[in-house]
């Protein structure tokens, strides 16, 4: 039997159970809202479920034990098994540990749950689909909706996900066993820090980039230093080819790339990750029955408040376009809320930071030199090398460095890059300067404590004021 189709109300409608939208779900509802969150497929969303929890797990597990097997000249010696099997069994606790979490968290504030798909049948109401046999949908009616449903893997034409011999991210972070090569389409942030992930596991990997650097949103010296130290692990780099096609052979696939000359070369290989970006998820809603209208790329353009063209419809998170972040969702969420309920609010995307989770770490935050050129200023930078630091030396990773750059003028921090261990940590303290409007001096006369690599970051500010002591 079909269940027909019920009606509901609610005041805000979230359709997606991400970083965006479920934080978005929980904030109205602690301003008092009637909120109804609908997820598809499991709560927490991509970034919890098959991207940011899963990779950094499998990151870290990774880096255990091949720094264990380097640790030599410190006097420690092993010769450590990575069993994947273990590995992936932990992974998956950690993260049945986290979405759990977040359902329980929806709860215990007061959001309606509704599992199924969402699509728009009006400006006002949506009707919810819910998997398995006779389970039919339902109607909701709301006053306010705020779209959150993420973004999927792009596929590069010819290069369709099976699963099998083609990969997607979330493919290659539910592998049951180590490939004994692989092919790595992409050498952006995902493709390089699965590209380490699987490097140490001991599997043979090759990067086939179409632009002539890795991670090309990053300054060249930033990048440089990930992408010499993978090279370090025996990742092998060929930049400026096109993926072009593969074939399947004995025993795995061969990939075909182009270069800007028309030279072909082709590399065989076990498997093939094609990891060359993300794209918003809007054509399961149909968008034009709220009359909302998506971009050339497919996103949903919003205001500072997180509002679309529509009034009343909001977007955050991947959805909503650049930067697409986890951390930034969580801020347009609770945002979009705020502004729903009537609330002074407004997005601040000067200071939102980005990293990366590569050997080593990339942390970065508001402009570089060039943008701050660009945009008027008269920069000033400080530059700290970690082959300086005490507290890099004593965790034998001296790889890296930390820059800061500020206005020459009157001193306030405009940005940061760091590149080194724990880059992502160190960065949250120049994210809170440009977010706090400090200066050069503010953070100059902050103590920090000795030895840590915090230290860098004070000493790339002491070197901006032309006083750097250690360096």
């Amino acid at each position: 039997m079909v269940v027909g189709d019920v009606t509901t109300g609610t005041e805000v409608l979230v359709i997606g159970g991400g970083p965006g939208g479920y934080v978005a779900a929980i904030r109205a509802s602690q301003l008092g809202l009637d909120v109804t969150l609908v997820e598809e497929d499991a709560y927490g969303g991509t970034c919890l479920n098959h991207g940011c929890i899963p990779s950094k797990a499998l990151i870290s597990a990774t880096d255990i034990g091949h720094r264990a097997s380097e640790a030599g000249r410190m006097g420690v010696h092993a010769d450590p098994t990575m069993d994947l099997e273990t590995m992936m069994g932990w992974k998956n606790r950690v993260v049945r540990r986290l979405t759990t979490g977040v359902e329980t968290l929806c709860e215990n504030a007061g959001v309606s749950l509704v599992e199924g798909r969402a699509e728009f049948t009006g400006r006002d109401s949506a009707r919810v689909v819910h998997d398995g046999t006779g389970e039919g949908s339902e109607s909701v009616e709301f006053e306010h909706a705020v779209v959150a449903t993420g973004s999927r893997p792009i596929e590069v034409p010819g290069f369709e996900f099976d699963g099998e011999g083609v990969l997607s991210s979330r493919d290659a972070l539910a592998l049951e066993s180590v490939p004994e090569s692989m092919v790595v389409v992409g050498a952006g942030y995902i493709g390089m820090e699965l590209a380490g992930v699987f490097q140490k596991l001991g599997c043979d990997v090759t990067v086939v980039e179409q632009l002539e650097q890795a991670l090309p949103s990053y300054e060249e010296d930033v990048a440089a230093v990930v992408r010499q130290r993978a090279e370090g692990l025996g990742v092998e780099f060929h930049f400026g080819e096109t993926a072009q096609g593969w074939e399947r052979t004995d025993p795995g696939l061969t990939v075909r790339t182009e270069n800007g000359d028309g030279t072909v070369t082709e590399f065989g290989a076990e498997r093939c990750l094609v990891a060359v970006g993300r794209q918003p998820v809007t054509d399961t809603l149909d968008i034009g029955a709220a009359g909302l209208e998506a971009s050339d790329r497919g996103f949903l353009e919003t205001d500072d408040c997180a509002e679309t063209s529509v009034e009343g419809v909001f977007a955050v998170g991947d959805v909503a376009g650049e930067p697409m972040l986890a951390h930034a969702a969580f801020r347009e969420g609770e945002v979009a809320a705020e502004a729903i309920a009537g609330e002074p609010t407004a997005l601040d995307q000067q200071a939102i930071p980005a990293a990366v989770f590569t050997d080593p770490e990339i942390g970065t935050v508001g402009m570089t030199e060039a943008a701050a050129a660009e945009a008027g200023f008269d920069p000033v930078v400080g530059q700290m090398p970690l082959r300086a630091s005490g507290r890099a030396m004593t965790l034998d990773d001296t790889d890296g460095f930390v820059r800061v750059v500020a206005d020459g003028d009157a001193g306030f921090l405009l940005g940061g890059q760091v590149v080194g261990p724990e880059a992502s940590e160190l960065v949250a303290e120049l994210a809170l300067a440009i977010e706090m409007g400090a200066t050069l001096e503010d953070v100059a006369s902050t103590v920090h404590v000795h030895p840590t690599l915090s230290e860098a970051v004070h000493e790339a500010v002491k070197g901006a004021k032309g006083r750097s002591i250690h360096h």
